[in-house]
């Protein structure tokens, strides 16, 4: 008799007790396992209005401070890396031979979508964070830090009952989700070989990728955005030695420059020294300080810079010169 009710009593603990976990027990779950290295690889989608721009993402991590994220737009096969290792921050376009060197806190001085230690600090330190669970899944709510992005407020992370990352969706006031990863896998034990986190070993890996450039510009690319009380007053064409560069001046309550440039291919590779942040900017990796915004796309080279405007008005300027690009 006795026997049958201690079964009967581990049956009741089993059913009721087991697999139960509270926000808790599975940030401090997801960080042992994580915590030594962990590779994810997933499907990344960025909305701007009526565009979206896809990513396939593969992020390699090993502790305490090397971070490998490869970013590949869908839609024409552009691959570029961000590189954290011992010498720095670095953002690689292996399509032009190319890298910029960040002396740089990433990622640890904002949220990151696709890198699991930001998710979990986000959890963390958010003490106003929601928490629900269903049959098959925990949802955390956690508001998000994006400096460079005012307009991201929060965050849904979504996992399986076995604490595995499916979904993360970034929102922006107006409950629209602007960000979203769909996580495919998620090695909790990989193997790196000792240099995979060096520069050169890194760019080796792309060695047979085709070079992308652009030897002339046909006419200017004009922001559909312009600030109220600013308009164009001076744009120029010259002709460099490597191609072709307009710069173009906007007076006003608003000023700013743009500068659109043909990109083109270094001959041997060439690591830039940046002052700046990496930023995600739609289908390309961008370089973001205080005062100003460049990035490549479509083989044209930006430059956004402004003296008196923040962040947030030069990344709409500049999201509307990429979203429905116009000829002036």
């Amino acid at each position: 008799m006795k026997k049958i009710v201690i079964l009967l009593g581990l049956f009741i603990f089993l059913l009721t007790g087991c697999g139960k976990y509270n926000e808790d027990d599975i940030v401090k779950e997801i960080t042992k396992k994580t915590q030594d290295s962990y590779r994810l690889v997933g499907e990344l989608s960025i909305n701007n209005n009526d565009d979206v721009y896809n990513y396939d993402v593969e992020v390699s991590y090993k502790k305490d401070k090397y971070y490998k994220v490869c970013l590949t737009n869908v839609s024409n096969d552009h691959t570029q890396v961000i590189l954290k290792n011992d010498d720095g921050v670095y953002v690689l376009t292996p399509s032009l031979n190319k890298s910029f060197k960040f002396q740089s806190d990433w990622p640890y001085d904002h949220s990151q979508i696709y890198l699991i230690n930001s998710l979990l600090k986000d959890i963390s330190s958010d003490k106003e964070s929601k928490f629900n669970e269903n049959d098959d899944t925990y949802i955390f709510e956690t508001n998000v830090n994006y400096p460079n992005n005012r307009l991201l407020v929060k965050q849904k992370i979504t996992l399986d009952k076995k604490l595995n990352i499916k979904n993360v969706k970034i929102y922006d006031e107006n409950e629209t989700i602007k960000m979203e990863l769909n996580v495919k896998s998620i090695d909790y034990s990989p193997t790196f070989k000792d240099n995979y986190f060096e520069l050169d070993t890194v760019m080796r890996t792309f060695s047979d990728l085709d070079i992308v450039e652009t030897s002339n510009l046909d006419d200017s690319i004009f922001p559909l955005f312009v600030p109220i009380n600013t308009k164009l007053t001076n744009s120029e064409k010259i002709t460099t030695d490597v191609g072709e560069r307009i710069i173009m001046t906007f007076s006003g309550d608003k000023p700013f420059l743009l500068v659109e440039e043909t990109a083109n291919a270094m001959d041997e590779f060439t690591v830039i020294p940046t002052y700046g942040e990496p930023y995600m900017f739609m289908d390309t990796l961008g370089v973001m300080t205080d005062n100003s915004l460049s990035w490549t796309s479509g083989g044209i080279d930006y430059y956004l810079v402004s003296d008196v405007m923040g962040k947030d008005e030069l990344i709409e300027i500049a999201q509307s010169i990429s979203a429905i690009p116009t000829m002036k």
